[in-house]
């Protein structure tokens, strides 16, 4: 019998599970690296499929809400891991890095671990989140310093 409570859970699960890949895709492959050998070093990673360059189409809206356009090309790389032979990992990441993608793929099936989710919440996935959060902030810094606000003066006549 499916009861009301399984598919919040279930869809809590999914939103942690997306943020999570999402905060792996964009971390730097040598963060990734490093944390997995503190983390999940001794599980094997089993390729499934890739790590595979391809490319995708970037979409836009003109003022965030007219018709899509295309804006052009972007590179990616895509993998897909088994750990120790169970659980499945997949990541897709901005450029052509096989080693980033294969890592991010790799935390995506130890998040999946109800026992080890907890840690990679911690120590990875709140870490990139952090660094992020810091670049976006430098980033509107560095945008804010440079703005100019522009205004209109009427001339009375006289």
């Amino acid at each position: 019998m499916h009861h009301p409570d399984d598919t919040t859970s279930s869809s809590t699960l999914d939103n942690g599970r997306r943020r999570a890949v999402s905060a792996f895709a964009q971390a730097d492959a040598a963060f990734l690296r490093e944390a997995w050998a503190k983390l999940g070093g001794s599980r094997e990673i089993l390729p499934l499929r890739g790590p595979e360059n391809g490319l995708v189409m970037v979409r836009g809206r003109a003022g965030g809400g007219g018709a899509p356009f295309n804006l052009g090309e972007a590179s990616v790389t895509r993998a897909s891991v088994r750990l120790d032979g169970a659980m499945v990992g997949h990541a897709m990441v901005l450029g052509r890095d096989g080693d980033r993608a294969t890592f991010a793929a790799a935390f995506d099936a130890l998040w999946q671990v109800e026992a080890e989710r907890e840690g990679v919440e911690s120590r990875v996935v709140a870490v990139i989140e952090t660094a992020l959060a810091e670049v976006d902030r430098e980033r509107r810094s560095e945008t804010e310093a440079t703005r100019v606000d522009f205004f209109t003066m009427m001339r009375g006549e006289d």
